[in-house]
């Protein structure tokens, strides 16, 4: 196994590094005051595009995307570090970067199985950052940690498909530049388990498509919204297809396997900024007559700390390079492991911090009460955890399965 970090991450880290200290963490403030003022929670803050700008000035553009035609080239191990890095401001570093969810997912199925002509009309522009998208799988009425129970229709009516159903947790429908949800649905209820879906690419503004309303995250509205959408009949052209009939099940864990290595090495870097303001605090606060950093489960914290989040990083990447080099099907037990550790990881990080800082720590005074949330609803997110247990313990199973 060979998952160092080469010359050429160490010199993308250097650069991403800079342009974090330089202008990603100074920004938060301004992205904070600008939020307030618009009184809009899914608004477009001036100092974003500012951002955006400035990152593609210094060639930090793209830069999940492996295909040099166009992202950066670089490999899921090579940019799982610049991930981790993003992960310290989650809520403005990725996507100034043009490196969010769930456009990066959006951008990269677009990439594997668009038609050109699809990758014209919606490729090119997510790629400039000019318009957003939103996945459209999960559904309210059904157990959507397994995909098989979707039951938004997808059904042919000449040369158009007419799209019925519900969903919800549709990261970024609310954005003013949302254009495209990529949605899955069943196209033939008679097929094989995992050949009755398909994914269309259907228009924000296409008659039928209705936002019902915003889900929040534990009483955060976030920029752009986890909407639920209503389809009620909504037309589409059968050139709107993405891939074959039936094969949505397949794309959709292509869509997740670099995707999950994506949110886990976020986390890590979500965690890393709760070890640092954590480790800060400690330093500064003084209780029962000496510094919380002198005191045994303070230190125990730290300790534990340090050494989960090391654990957490090491399986990540090699989970990456394991990708890069089998697959994301040769890695899926890797790739179901780090959905479990990652989340772990940063939700306890996260949570020892907060008590550090004891009632600061669950105000919006430090970042320690949102990085939480966004941890912990990771750990339903693109599969809850015990899902993924499962899939690691079948595969430790049969290895001694009697005649194995």
């Amino acid at each position: 196994m060979d998952f160092g970090f080469t010359q050429k991450m160490e010199e993308w880290r250097d650069r991403l590094l800079a342009f974090m200290e330089e202008r990603v963490m100074p920004a938060e403030e301004v992205y904070a005051a600008e939020m307030r003022e618009a009184g809009d929670p899914h608004a477009d803050p001036p100092v974003l595009d500012e951002l955006k700008t400035e990152a593609r000035s210094r060639g930090l553009w793209n830069l999940f995307l492996p295909d040099d035609r166009w992202g950066a080239g670089l490999s899921v191990l090579e940019y799982a570090p610049l991930a981790e890095i993003t992960g310290r401001s989650p809520h403005l570093a990725p996507e100034a970067l043009n490196c969010s969810a769930p456009d990066t997912g959006n951008m990269e199925i677009l990439a594997m199985f668009g038609t050109p002509e699809q990758q014209e009309r919606w490729l090119a522009p997510l790629l400039a950052g000019e318009i957003r998208s939103c996945f459209s799988m999960t559904e309210p009425d059904v157990a959507s940690s397994d995909a098989t129970n979707i039951r938004c229709r997808i059904e042919r009516d000449g040369d158009e498909y007419v799209i019925t159903g519900r969903k919800w947790w549709s990261t970024g429908a609310l954005s003013p530049r949302c254009r495209l949800s990529v949605v899955m649905g069943v196209t033939d209820p008679e097929a094989d388990t995992y050949r009755r879906q398909s994914m269309v690419l259907v228009p924000m503004d296409t008659p039928g498509v209705r936002i019902v309303r915003n889900v929040p995250v534990f009483g955060y509205e976030e920029r752009g919204g986890h909407a639920e959408i209503a389809f009620e009949g909504a037309r589409v052209p059968v050139a709107n297809l993405l891939g074959d009939e039936g094969s949505g099940f397949a794309i959709a864990q292509e869509r997740l396997g670099p995707g999950r290595v994506h949110h886990c090495m976020r986390l890590i870097g979500m965690a890393e900024r709760a070890f640092e303001v954590m480790a800060q605090r400690a330093h500064e606060r003084v209780s029962f007559g000496k510094p919380l950093a002198a005191q045994g489960v303070v230190q125990e914290w730290i300790a534990e700390a340090r050494i989960r989040i090391e654990q957490a990083r090491l399986l990540v990447l090699k989970t990456a390079w394991m990708i890069d080099t089998v697959g994301p099907k040769g890695a899926r037990v890797e790739i179901a492991a780090i959905k479990v550790v990652a989340p772990r990881t940063a939700m306890w990080v996260i949570d020892r911090a907060i008590q550090v800082f004891g009632g600061a720590g669950v105000t919006d005074d430090v970042p320690l009460a949102r990085l939480y949330a966004a941890a912990r609803s990771l750990a339903i997110a693109d599969g809850p955890d015990e899902v993924h247990m499962r899939s690691v313990a079948r595969r430790e199973l049969r290895r001694f399965a009697p005649g194995a």
